[in-house]
């Protein structure tokens, strides 16, 4: 296996999950479909979507075990601070890593996201 191309995660409210994170969190939208909405970052370097349940997800709890790492650009403090100011809650300090330094939030659906600021 040489790389993960994509990933996609189910969630409950499209629309409200959509506004996370392009207004809260500043993906760019790429593409979007009555089921789902595709985003990128940092100029496509990184993708995925979010999307409507391919399953029933009622009284599930949704992300648990999951956490998507992004590596940006910009200095974590700074990102968070943005975050912090967009109404987004993180979730803990910013901590080392063996990659870098990185603090994590919680979307909408409880999925961890991380962002590193890689050595």
């Amino acid at each position: 296996m040489r790389a993960l191309t994509f990933a996609s995660l189910q969630v409950k409210n499209l629309e409200a999950s959509k506004d996370f994170y392009e207004k809260k969190l500043g993906f760019e939208i790429g593409d979007t479909n009555p089921q789902a909405c595709i985003f990128k970052y940092n100029q496509g370097q990184a993708s995925f979507a979010i999307r409507t349940p391919l399953e029933p997800i009622e009284g599930k709890e949704l992300g648990i075990g999951v956490a998507i790492w992004f590596a940006v650009d910009e200095n974590v403090d700074e990102l968070k601070e943005k975050f912090t100011v967009n109404g987004v809650t993180t979730t803990g300090p910013i901590i080392e890593t063996p990659f870098g330094r990185a603090f994590h939030v919680k979307d909408l659906d409880g999925y961890k996201l991380t962002f590193l600021e890689a050595k």
